[in-house]
């Protein structure tokens, strides 16, 4: 996978933000702050601009572009989660040209480490790592497996998406969501939903059909 694989996900990731803002944004209204849709979309249209600009002359650079870009567009906590995720994972994939789905799921496992490490979140604590846990845990055992790259996106995006479902039933420990204690229960969290939406991107992006 070569820097314009990359950018292709990005490019998707962006397609999806923008058609999911509101359902985004009414999830949020519900336990957070109503703005997440918004400020991802924002976020991703700046990355877009940012990427126009500076054309990252490797996958690693264009991931540490977005990242950063995040991190400075985005307000609230998903600027700089997701901005530390893909900042992170960028930087373990360095300045290879081309990066293998192995390495690919390594540095996402890496980029995954750094957001745990950013907001002390733990699986089922209803976050954005209830539904990137699994997601980087099923395309690690399927790279190990020997699945080839569309299967093993497609199972990173399956996995997310169980993973953001199964935050419906759980009381929110962490963030703004937790000050609502048992209210936030029977919702479907913000920030896990936009990241199974990045990784349903990863597979169109693969597959190369949407």
């Amino acid at each position: 996978m070569n820097t314009a694989f990359i950018t292709d996900w990005i490019d998707e990731i962006t397609r999806l933000v923008a058609a999911e803002r509101e359902h985004l944004t009414a999830l949020d209204a519900a336990i957070g702050d109503a703005d997440h849709g918004a400020n991802l979309d924002r976020g991703f249209t700046a990355v877009r601009t940012a990427l126009s600009a500076r054309p990252p002359g490797t996958p690693g650079g264009a991931l540490v572009l977005l990242g950063g870009t995040l991190i400075r567009k985005v307000g609230g906590a998903s600027g700089p989660l997701f901005g530390t995720f893909f900042r992170q994972a960028g930087k373990t994939l360095g300045d290879s040209p081309e990066v293998s789905p192995a390495e690919l799921a390594a540095a996402l496992a890496d980029g995954l480490a750094a957001v745990r490490a950013l907001g002390s979140a733990e699986e089922g604590d209803k976050t954005m790592v209830d539904a990137l846990i699994p997601a980087v845990r099923a395309l690690e055992q399927a790279v190990q497996d020997g699945a080839g790259r569309r299967k093993a996106f497609d199972a990173a995006a399956r996995a997310a998406e169980e993973g953001a479902r199964a935050t419906v039933p759980l009381r929110a420990r962490k963030g703004r969501a937790s000050y609502l204690g048992e209210r936030s229960m029977g919702h479907l969290d913000p920030g896990a939903a936009s990241s199974a939406l990045i990784m349903r991107a990863l597979h169109i992006s693969a597959s190369g059909s949407r």
